[in-house]
């Protein structure tokens, strides 16, 4: 099954699980595929297909039984256990990320955060801020596989070499400088045991702008032809 999962289909998973929970709260007990499609702009029949894929069956009478779903969309998306993460770089953006509740809601837990300048060093805060120098050992200690960079781009590429060297296997990167595993790790099975997701928040504000101007350029259009 792992083989026919892909990213977009991790992240409808996700976004299905948000819209499960939120109707279990409002006391729903069944749900339709064409429901879940509206809720996240998919098809039913993307959503069929989603479920298929990780061995859930529905009915066109009967629909899906919410809680049935909820309990293999966890499964499925590991989620029954708190993964531990850890920021490097704890600037606005890192304390940010250190401080945002609702990752908690996603099973994830900041158990720590990193930073070279002693200045933002706070071993008692609650969420505490090492020295950088402390990095290797913290993840060897307590088994980190998942770190968010959040470091000024000069050492972006430095820093990230330092964190897969010490055992770091996936990275959500909010630098703007394009990072890939290969060439960070040994070469032998690089591409299986790292992954980078780089999340460019600058170049996604330009996206959006001109996703804007474009509609508004084709509602102008259709306007003149009226």
């Amino acid at each position: 099954m792992e083989d026919r999962i892909h990213r977009p289909m991790v992240l409808r998973l996700a976004r299905y699980l948000r819209v499960l929970d939120k109707l279990k709260g409002l006391g729903f007990v069944k749900v339709f595929s064409n429901n879940l499609g509206d809720a996240i702009g998919a098809t039913p029949a993307v959503v069929r297909k989603d479920f298929s894929v990780i061995g859930v069956s529905g009915n066109k009478r009967g629909g899906y039984a919410i809680d049935s779903l909820i309990d293999r969309l966890v499964e499925v998306l590991g989620k029954n256990d708190t993964e531990r993460v850890v920021v490097v770089g704890t600037g606005r953006i890192g304390s940010a990320l250190m401080n945002y509740r609702e990752f908690v809601r996603e099973g994830l837990r900041i158990i720590a955060g990193f930073d070279t300048n002693e200045a933002l060093v706070n071993r008692d805060a609650t969420v505490p801020v090492l020295p950088m120098s402390e990095f290797p050992a913290f993840v060897a200690k307590h088994d980190v596989n998942v770190a968010v960079l959040a470091v000024p781009d000069a050492v972006a590429t430095s820093t990230f070499e330092l964190m897969v060297d010490a055992g770091i296997r996936g990275v959500l990167n909010f630098t703007s400088v394009e990072l890939k595993c290969s060439g960070a790790c040994d070469d032998t099975g690089c591409v299986a045991e790292c992954t980078v997701h780089n999340v460019n928040i600058g170049l996604e504000i330009e996206n959006l702008f001109y996703m804007i101007r474009l509609k508004r350029d084709v509602m102008s259009a259709v306007a003149t032809e009226e």
